[in-house]
């Protein structure tokens, strides 16, 4: 096949189909393919590229480095072309007010340093910014777009993933100096330990003993209602916390706080989304801009 037969935005749609849905039936279903019509194509993809894009020894998906790569690479492309469709067809412009409703730890750490980029991208829009830990309903909040970490729930929104960020466990110089820097899980008892005052999809803090993964409860002690409140809590001394790493990550460099029991964290994830309304409708072009816009920026 010469290289002008290559449909390179057609292999990039397959490929990002793959990763976001994690896998080839899901993918061949969503692009009215047979999975093994998917699978062959990928694998022409990769000989071409010379790199392996894809691990397929375990069950679930996984994207080496150099997948990876190129997937962000192909979401950056496929939006640019897209925006390009649309605004040669119809001249849309994207402009109006998008209301975006995020976490504190989200909005302030990460969404806050890219906004200035955005509106000099787009002059014509204006941004509405709540932030709140606690899920919303995005009609009764009159939210475009929330930015969630986990999975989607619920059915009636659409989700694109935007990344994802590890956990550490933190405390102030103070509180360490006071009660002692925990060794092991079994120090944490004797500790304390922040939690979240709402319902969360894992209860207490997964961390590695003895070469397995073991949950350790939560004190009832002290809990907080969003992630910049454990922040805060956790720098004035008041104890343990389990952050993003985002979102301490100034505040570890500075020495205002310090990661503990680094050597049992267990290296798990936390992904972000934006959940949005789309289905059966028109996305507006100030809503679909944004969201190519953190899709390709966002950075944790």
């Amino acid at each position: 096949m010469s290289r002008q037969d290559i449909n390179r935005s057609g292999e990039m749609e397959v490929f990002v189909s793959v990763v976001e849905r994690g896998g080839f039936s899901a993918a061949a279903t969503a692009r009215r393919m047979t999975p093994s019509a998917v699978s062959k194509l990928l694998a022409r993809l990769e000989t071409r590229l010379g790199a392996r894009l894809v691990n397929r020894s375990t069950r679930k998906l996984q994207l080496t480095p150099e997948g990876c790569a190129f997937y962000e690479r192909c979401i950056t492309i496929l939006a640019d072309i897209a925006e390009a469709e649309r605004q040669a067809s119809t001249g849309e412009q994207a402009s109006g007010r998008i209301r975006i409703n995020t976490s504190g730890s989200f909005g302030n750490h990460v969404l806050a340093p890219l906004v200035p980029a955005f509106m000099a991208l787009h002059p014509a829009v204006t941004l509405d910014i709540s932030h709140t830990d606690r899920i919303v309903d995005l009609m009764e909040e009159r939210a475009d777009v929330a930015i969630r970490a986990g999975p989607l729930k619920n059915s009636s929104l659409i989700a694109r993933k935007l990344g994802a960020t590890r956990k550490i466990i933190v405390a102030s110089p103070d509180y360490l100096s006071r009660h002692g820097k925990p060794r092991s899980t079994a120090d944490l008892r004797r500790h304390c330990r922040i939690g979240f005052s709402y319902a969360r999809a894992i209860e207490g803090w997964p961390l590695r003993e003895h070469g397995e993964t073991v949950m350790i409860p939560l004190a009832p002690g002290l809990q907080v209602g969003d992630g910049e409140a454990m922040r805060h809590l956790a720098l004035s001394g008041a104890g343990l916390a389990r952050l993003a790493v985002f979102t301490v990550r100034a505040d570890i460099d500075a020495g205002r706080l310090v990661p503990v029991l680094e050597e049992a964290n267990p290296g798990d994830l936390e992904e972000f989304y934006a959940l949005y309304m789309g289905q059966g409708g028109h996305l507006p072009a100030r809503v679909r801009a944004l969201l190519d816009f953190l899709a390709s920026h966002v950075r944790f």
